[in-house]
């Protein structure tokens, strides 16, 4: 009998909109033709987009990689033997031996791209499930002690040492808790969360499961952006394969722990992935932002304590129950610990996600593993952290990639997008855009977010109009130092961010225009 030769073909949502899925389909059509034995299973995106589809062979237990492939490329990759590892034009070599993948440390994606995001054997083959194995033999305090002693911070944004939440989370009497993940992943070039969650959603699943044994929740939710129908589709079907296997459900492997989890579609507002609009939203609210205190940790969902922490931070503590909190924050610099995924978006030539420990200098993701604009020209301005971060001079492309390295030159990591402008940016615009997207995103419970990005934006149109520019200048820092001070949230308080640095770093274009 042959011997099949397994072939690797992305499931992942750019991927597939870039042609994988027809690209799987012919793969599949041609060796039928030629009587070769393949079986072509549908692995996660390795995050090097640019190269999408990613096609990989097993070749004498390595993975060889061809890539970006076309459906009308998989004739001549048959021709020349690619299922051999053969050469051909499109030919990478070995997948984990290219520069952008190989120069990468992968914690909370090492599985991503490598495995069947759907297959339990996968996940546990590539040690899923070690970390809740760990921890059902481990007290409330010792889970929660060993999340804090590892540094990791929340990577949605804020960077609140995850530990202290759980912590409080814990000491809360309370009949019900509650473990939320914020999967309304809705900032300007990021899609990390995505990526997680369709290509190994086991790993998020067996995060918020450590979570509830910790502090004593018996439910959780996943609040999915309703953008993400993949995503809620395979998390959906990965909760139900997890409590078929008895991860989930009453007595967790055999425990006395139960912890039940559920997958619920967001309201598609920007505004519902601040914390407390999203546990409002979860219960059937519009999404409005809470006053604080009391915390979620203390009154959150239905009033009960709640855990409620991103994609990412939820997926980094399985590695770190696994191998110790002394392994996980071996990595990093400063008060900044762990790795960071990085989401490379814009003009930006080889486009992706990179996982790296923190502190590499922002000037090597941009040129080393980005390769500069698509375009050839210039890079001018960076906007990191979303729609509500600060745009960075190249004069900041130093700067290391920490909190606070970021927070001391205005910036901020928030959850690693990066969005790449080239020299022909109009920086004018981009500020306008900024309190535009306040203005329509508001919730409007409070008077300097709800008013104020409406009056920035009518301010801006008057300076690009030369009307009293110099006094509108003042006006719309004055404006600014309002929201900043005055918001109820960080949306209101951090959209003027891109608004000041556009003042600061890239005065010429707040001018009339011609």
């Amino acid at each position: 009998m042959a011997t099949s030769t397994t072939v690797f073909v992305p499931v992942d949502t750019t991927a597939r909109s870039l042609g994988a899925d027809a690209v799987a389909a012919a793969i599949a059509a041609e060796a039928t033709r030629r009587g070769v034995s393949v079986q072509v299973v549908r692995n996660g995106s390795r995050g090097l987009y640019w190269l999408e589809p990613l096609v990989e062979v097993v070749v004498d237990g390595t993975r060889m990689a061809y890539g970006p492939v076309a459906a009308s490329d998989v004739v001549s990759l048959f021709d020349a033997n690619f299922l051999s590892g053969a050469k051909h034009a499109l030919a990478l070599g070995p997948t984990e031996k290219i520069d952008y993948l190989a120069r990468q440390t992968r914690l909370t994606f090492a599985r991503v791209g490598i495995i069947d995001p759907l297959s339990l054997d996968d996940y546990r083959q590539h040690g899923g499930y070690r970390g809740l194995a760990n921890a059902l033999k481990m007290t409330g305090e010792q889970i929660v002690a060993a999340v804090a002693d590892s540094g990791l911070r929340g990577r949605g944004g804020a960077a609140f040492p995850t530990g202290i939440k759980w912590k409080t989370v814990l000491g809360a009497p309370a009949d019900q808790k509650y473990v939320v993940c914020n999967a309304d992943e809705g900032d300007s070039g990021t899609f990390a969360d995505r990526m997680i969650m369709e290509s190994d959603p086991f790993v998020l699943i067996e995060g918020m499961t450590i979570g509830g044994v910790a502090v004593g929740a018996t439910k959780g939710y996943v609040y999915i952006r309703a953008e993400y129908p993949q995503a809620i589709r395979t998390m959906r079907t990965a909760i139900e394969t997890a409590k078929a296997a008895g991860y989930l459900g009453a007595g967790v492997q055999g425990s006395q722990y139960t912890f039940d989890l559920e997958v619920r579609e967001a309201a598609g507002a920007y505004i519902c992935g601040e914390e407390t609009s999203l546990l409002e939203s979860l219960e059937g609210k519009r999404g409005m932002v809470r006053y604080r205190p009391p915390l979620p940790a203390i009154k959150g969902l239905f009033g009960k304590p709640t855990i409620i922490n991103n994609v990412m931070s939820l997926a980094s503590v399985p590695v770190i129950l696994d191998k110790g909190a002394d392994f996980y924050k071996n990595f990093g610099s400063g008060r900044s610990r762990g790795t960071l995924t990085i989401q490379l978006t814009g003009n930006i030539k080889q486009g992706g996600l990179i996982e790296i420990a923190f502190g590499v200098p922002l000037r090597e993701i941009l040129y080393d593993f980005g390769g500069g604009t698509a375009t050839g020209r210039p890079i001018r301005a960076v906007q990191s952290g979303g729609p509500l971060g600060a745009y960075m001079h190249p004069s900041q492309f130093d700067t290391l990639f920490d909190y606070e390295k970021f927070a001391a030159v205005g910036a901020m990591v928030g959850h690693g997008g990066l969005v790449v402008f080239d020299d022909t940016v109009d920086m004018a615009e981009q500020a306008r855009f900024a309190m535009e997207f306040c203005a329509i995103e508001s919730c409007g419970k409070c008077t300097p977010c709800r008013i104020g990005a409406v009056r920035g934006v009518e301010v801006i149109d008057r300076i690009r109009s030369g009307e009293n520019a110099t006094a509108n200048l003042v006006l719309l820092r004055e404006l600014c130092d309002t929201m900043i001070s005055g918001s109820l949230c960080a949306l209101g308080g951090m959209a003027p961010f891109p608004v000041m640095s556009v003042l600061n770093h890239f005065p010429e274009d707040m001018r009339a225009r011609a």
